[in-house]
């Protein structure tokens, strides 16, 4: 072999071992970028919303993310066909689709979007329930009303609970309405006051049978707000406390409206000896109560007619209150 030519074997195999490097950069940038594309993808399943599984052909889980590993101790078997499921009170979407030989399962909490459709099919046949009473309860009342002139002391306390009963039934069908067609605040300027003689009044319409002692300790001052509605706030919490006595064992109870001024908000912290709250999950959902009495409308009302005033309820469980807060105004 000539020196020619030992030359060129050279640059040959020179050039051979170049080019092995180069595709071996090349295929460890390549397995790079595809490692980082599979950590990008499993990335993008993490952060959705809802549960996904992906099974190979063999029908053995291939990816999934944190949410599809939660659903998966609740279910004993992933469901692989498509449609809604319930289970421990919440209802799930379950939907499929298959690609390259692997099955994607997806879940999807579907339980609020459904309880918003139930919840706006009961508050319409509510709503209509309540204009079909309101005329017949009118009636009542303005008979009620001519028969108080006429009663006897044999006849005066009957016709007094027939207008507690249709005092009752008109502030169910005014919290119905209120809920079903949304609030309308109008704020006037009014003295805190007023605010304690309409709660006061509203006791005495209340029908209870045990002896319970009332402190409404409300400020004096002016506020800036719905009157009327902020009353129906005041005195749904304080049924809700008198309801709580009446259904403990106690033959008597305690209920104290007290109030505390920050910098920023008034403070009505109302506290009552009866009954511990049962669910406190429930108490502000509409249509649910833990009470004998009550259409479960009293205190999700509440919380709209608050909110609306920027303010908020907060609850203690021990001792039981229930806190209004209202904001300052300037």
């Amino acid at each position: 072999m000539t020196q020619i030519d030992k030359t060129s074997v050279q640059d040959g195999l020179k050039s051979l071992i170049e080019q092995t490097y180069l595709i071996e950069r090349e295929y460890k940038n390549l397995t790079a970028s595809y490692m980082g594309l599979q950590d990008f993808i499993k990335d993008i399943v993490e952060i959705l919303p809802n549960a996904i599984w992906v099974f190979d052909e063999k029908d053995e889980i291939f990816l999934q993310n944190s949410e599809a590993v939660r659903l998966g101790k609740i279910f004993q078997e992933i469901p692989k066909k498509e449609g809604e499921i319930s289970i421990d009170g919440q209802i799930y979407l379950f939907k499929t689709n298959s690609k390259d030989n692997k099955l994607i399962i997806s879940a999807t909490n579907i339980t609020a979007e459904k309880r918003t459709e139930r919840l706006a099919s009961m508050g319409q046949v509510a709503a209509h329930l309540a204009h079909e009473i309101r005329n017949p309860v009118g009636s009542i009342s303005l008979l009620a009303s001519t028969l108080l002139k006429r009663a006897d002391e044999r006849t005066l306390p009957i016709v007094n609970q027939i207008q507690k009963a249709t005092w009752r039934v008109e502030r169910i069908i005014k919290a119905t309405l209120l809920f079903t067609k949304g609030l309308n605040i109008n704020a006037q300027i009014f003295d805190f006051s007023q605010l304690k003689k309409e709660c006061e009044e509203a006791i005495n319409f209340y029908d209870y049978s045990k002896e319970i002692k009332f402190s409404l300790n409300f400020p004096k001052g002016e506020y800036k707000g719905d009157l009327d509605l902020l009353a129906i706030v005041f005195q749904n919490i304080l049924f809700n406390a008198i309801d709580a006595i009446e259904e403990s064992d106690d033959d008597e109870g305690e209920i104290v409206l007290s109030y505390e001024k920050t910098p920023n908000e008034h403070k009505f912290i109302i506290y009552d000896s009866g009954e511990p709250i049962k669910d406190e999950a429930i108490i502000f959902e509409p249509f649910k109560s833990s009470k004998l009495k009550g259409n479960g409308l009293g205190l999700h009302l509440c919380l709209q007619i608050v909110q609306a005033h920027n303010g908020s309820i907060e609850i203690t469980l021990n001792p039981k209150t229930f806190c209004i807060n209202l904001p300052i105004k300037e």
